[in-house]
């Protein structure tokens, strides 16, 4: 096992460094694909591994993926290899955490969480995709909740495992998520009137003063969903059915520094504010609920998180 972890983290480590190089302009050509093929390949093999999955054939299937895209080339192969990047690195980020008894240890698991998506995020541009933002957004975020929900449907027990709680947390989630892609999409369909152009005038004026805009969906969704939920395993197994919605945050961090529009700088401020943001909410997620279901006083909290040790397996292990 120890064996297994060091080896894929020296490949990680070996295709980050490769794509730095690229970035950098530093090496041959061909250091960008390889980084990318390499830090993919490890994604999906981990992705694998922590679901119970097959490494082996998600090995194989991942290095085929991506030496098509480098070897072979165009938009189309480029384009699916880092969607499948941005999708799989953005759930094995979430599917990487483990359950958290207050709220600094969830916030750790959401900076890891962080981080995995930007490896994802570095080795989807290694691939040179062809990106039509929005096609791209609602194509690694329509592909990811349906791969993150079909594994946690395993991992919390059903949806007969849900209980009250999970059920008003999980449709609380696609509320939000619902209102938010809609609202998008009705502002590129039909505009904004003059409220609304109040708000695009305030995210521009904000951007131009502090390089960029916090992201609402990682916001209001995505990075409280994950704190949480990571706060509610180490209690009740339901959870894993808030973290799911964590992939509202690791896939559109992940798709930052794809955006054809924006830069490398603009995409990495944008998901620090998005970031601070959402630790802000979760953080109060966290206090409603230890003000509605635990003891009062300091003594009846220590004694709370002190029983909150929900066993699940640790960060490398199979889930």
């Amino acid at each position: 096992m120890i064996g297994a972890v060091a080896a894929a983290a020296a490949v990680l480590l070996a295709g980050l460094t490769a794509l730095t190089c690229a970035v950098a302009g530093v090496g041959p050509e061909w250091l960008d694909g390889a980084g990318a093929i390499a830090v993919s390949t490890v994604l999906a093999v981990a992705l694998a591994h922590r679901t119970g999955g097959r490494p082996g054939i998600a090995l194989v299937l991942a290095l085929v993926i991506g030496l098509a895209a480098v070897l072979v080339g165009g938009p189309t192969l480029q384009t699916g290899a880092a969607v499948l990047t941005v999708v799989v690195g953005g759930v094995y980020a979430v599917m990487a955490t483990v359950p958290a008894v207050s709220f600094w240890p969830a916030a750790r698991e959401v900076l890891i969480a962080t981080l995995v998506s930007g490896f994802a995020a570095i080795a989807a541009v290694g691939f040179e995709p062809t990106v039509v933002a929005q096609r791209f957004d609602y194509a690694s975020l329509i592909l990811a909740l349906a791969l993150v929900f079909a594994l946690v449907h395993r991992l919390g027990a059903g949806f007969h495992g849900l209980g009250r709680r999970g059920l008003i947390a999980v449709f609380a989630g696609v509320v939000v998520l619902v209102l938010t892609l809609a609202y998008g999409e009705l502002l590129r369909r039909y505009g904004a009137g003059s409220v609304v152009g109040s708000v695009l005038d305030f995210a521009a004026w904000t951007a131009d003063r502090i390089g960029a805009f916090p992201r609402p969906l990682v916001v209001f969704l995505g990075i409280p969903a994950l704190l949480w939920g990571c706060f509610q395993r180490a209690r009740r197994r339901q959870g894993w059915w808030v973290c799911a919605f964590g992939v509202t945050a690791t896939v559109p961090l992940a798709q930052g520094l794809l955006d054809p529009d924006g830069s490398f700088l603009e995409a990495g401020l944008r998901g620090v504010y998005s970031l601070v943001l959402g630790l802000l909410l979760g953080y109060l997620l966290v206090r409603l609920d230890l003000a509605l279901t635990a003891p009062r006083g300091r003594r009846g909290r220590r004694a709370e998180e002190a029983e909150a040790h929900r066993p699940e397996p640790s960060r490398f292990a199979e889930l």
